[in-house]
């Protein structure tokens, strides 16, 4: 995130100097429909419109035809989702085993599917030694490799651009330390 403030349509006052300043009056003289000019569009209604947008609710890719709901095909094959993660996973609850199914919440199964098999739910069951998540030490600063997305997910969907985002952090606490 950037650490200066960045123009969004509201730009800084022209400095006052011949040459490289740009002339406020020809450029609305040029764009009076503009809707930066007619009053429309500030930097505050961007990011109100950025935070709806983008940021808050559930996508629904879908659209009406005739009163059937079809899905709209634009969403990379995900057609609706919750910007909130309200559906984020409990790492605990995961089920592991063979069948194309993963080694451990944290792993997946590396076995191979057997001879002529191209098909993961033709996997055995990993028989070998798992990791000790425990003993993870991941590169970088955080709550590590044994957090809950399940738990994470609320405070990180509450954020909000007018709110305060906090440099190299998902939310307050993440890095594991305050």
């Amino acid at each position: 995130m950037a650490e200066q403030k960045q123009t969004i349509v509201q730009p800084a006052a022209a400095p006052n100097k011949a040459k490289g300043a740009r002339n406020q009056s020809n450029l609305q003289s040029m764009f009076a429909s503009s809707p930066i000019y007619l009053g429309d569009m500030s930097d505050e209604e961007r990011k109100k419109s950025y935070q709806a947008l983008c940021l808050d609710g559930d996508v629904n890719d879908s659209v009406e035809v005739a009163g059937v709901v079809v899905p709209g095909g634009q969403g990379n094959g995900v057609n609706a989702y919750s910007r909130d993660f309200g559906e984020a996973p409990d790492i605990s609850q995961v089920e592991t085993g063979g069948g194309g199914l993963p080694a451990s919440p944290y792993m997946p199964n590396i076995t191979s599917p057997g001879p002529g098999s191209l098909n993961a739910a033709n996997q055995p069951e990993f028989n070998g030694t798992l990791p000790d998540g425990s003993n993870r030490s991941n590169f970088g600063s955080g709550l590590g490799g044994l957090a809950q997305p399940a738990e994470t997910a609320k405070s990180i969907s509450e954020q909000t651009i007018l709110g305060a985002y906090i440099s190299g952090k998902s939310f307050l606490g993440s890095d594991g330390k305050s």
